[in-house]
């Protein structure tokens, strides 16, 4: 367990250093389950303009975490976006951590906190997506008490 990390709100300054994390973990956590080509193409700047536009509609909604003033993982989180949730129910829309800091616990505190931020909104339950062949993340959330619910499976296209 890393214990020299930081777990704070994101502020602006913040947006390159959360697209570079999501590109490269993206990279990483993917090889073998998206397109190479897909990945290969990912785009530090378009994810900045992504979390930047995030970013200035629901500041709240982002959180970092850092060490030696670095950026190495985010979590972002809001209402659930599922047609048929409950009023009282959240959405975690990501958690990523630079790959040099995964298993270190990281992604644990960022979704503690996370899930703190939820239930101080009011809300009673939290939600998540994850690519249904991304067994480590899949092992990362049921750890966390999340179970996989197969009868919401849904198809989408990446690229």
């Amino acid at each position: 367990m890393t214990t020299d990390i930081e777990i704070r709100s994101a502020d602006s300054a913040d947006c390159r250093a959360i697209a570079t994390a999501h590109v490269e973990s993206w990279r990483h956590a993917y090889a073998g389950l998206l397109p190479e080509a897909y990945l290969a193409a990912l785009s530090v700047e378009e994810r900045e303009a992504m979390w930047r536009s995030a970013f200035e509609q629901h500041p709240d909604r982002l959180v970092v975490a850092s060490c030696e003033d670095r950026i190495v993982g985010f979590a972002a989180f809001g209402p659930s976006h599922d047609r048929d949730a409950p009023p009282n129910r959240a959405e975690i829309y990501a958690i990523y951590v630079a790959p040099t800091y995964w298993s270190t616990g990281v992604g644990r505190r960022l979704l503690l906190e996370t899930l703190r931020r939820i239930q101080a909104a009011g809300n009673t339950a939290a939600s998540l997506w994850v690519l249904a062949d991304n067994e480590r993340a899949i092992r990362f959330y049921e750890r966390a008490g999340f179970s996989v619910e197969p009868q919401s499976r849904k198809s989408i296209e990446i690229g």
